[in-house]
């Protein structure tokens, strides 16, 4: 049996990728499947902590944010509300599934779920329980990407896995363009002077600070995630060289 590449990981999804094909809200069918997919990884033995978006129910900083007179501020106070939603619609999608979870909050709301407590997040992955962080750094200003970061080096993560709906980092977006060319493995600094939009630049430079691998992949192809847990050769590889 092949082992795990990757021990402890931080798994980043995207709000809108819970939403399916609607676009908008949760998918019963999508969160579930993510659930199954994580419970398998935590069945190897691995260490897995959540960063959830919130896109599928609120984008804080965006021309309907400006257009419903939301400054910028209030508005990723509200994208960090949506996130929470999500945290807690993934925790019980779990636990149907019987994986045990915890969320935590960076923004305190302490009838809801527990305050982020970077001791007690560490314990909780000792314990084989999956940790799902929400309302980012809890400030403005900062996307759950650089939250995905922050939370990574925390918790001295292994890797980050980017979860996306495409299988990789292309040249252009191969929805669009059919020539768009897949990246096998990147640099850090490949990823900021392309300006490839895998994640923003400050994340990117807090993974590049600190040498934390980033692994982006398709999360909805059936057993995708345990095998970029096991090294399998999937996906693109964003770290300090790029051979």
């Amino acid at each position: 049996m092949m082992g795990l590449n990757y021990k402890r990981i931080l798994l980043k999804v995207s709000g809108e990728a819970l939403a399916g094909e609607s676009k908008c809200g949760i998918d019963p069918g999508i969160i579930n499947f993510v659930s199954q997919e994580i419970k398998s990884v935590v069945s190897e033995g691995a260490e897995i902590a959540v960063v959830i978006g919130g896109g599928n129910i609120f984008r804080g900083f965006g021309s309907s944010s400006k257009d419903l007179g939301i400054e910028r501020t209030q508005g990723d106070y509200m994208g960090m509300l949506a996130t929470v939603i999500n945290a807690l619609a993934l925790q019980a999608s779990l636990e149907d599934n019987g994986v045990i979870s915890r969320v935590q909050t960076a923004i305190a709301m302490q009838q809801v779920a527990e305050p982020y407590i970077r001791r007690r997040a560490l314990r909780h992955l000792e314990k084989k329980r999956v940790v799902i962080f929400a309302a980012g750094t809890g400030n403005p200003y900062f996307t759950t990407d650089t939250a995905a970061s922050l939370r990574a080096m925390e918790i001295h993560a292994d890797v980050i896995l980017k979860a996306t709906k495409i299988d990789g980092v292309y040249t252009e977006d191969p929805l669009i363009n059919r020539e768009a060319v897949k990246f096998e493995r990147l640099s850090y600094i490949d990823v900021l002077n392309k300006n490839l939009k895998v994640m923003d630049s400050t994340s990117i430079s807090l993974c590049m600070d600190n040498a934390l691998p980033i692994v982006v992949f398709n999360l909805l192809g059936k057993g995708n995630l345990l095998k970029v847990v096991k090294g399998e050769s999937i996906g693109t590889i964003i770290s300090k060289a790029n051979i």
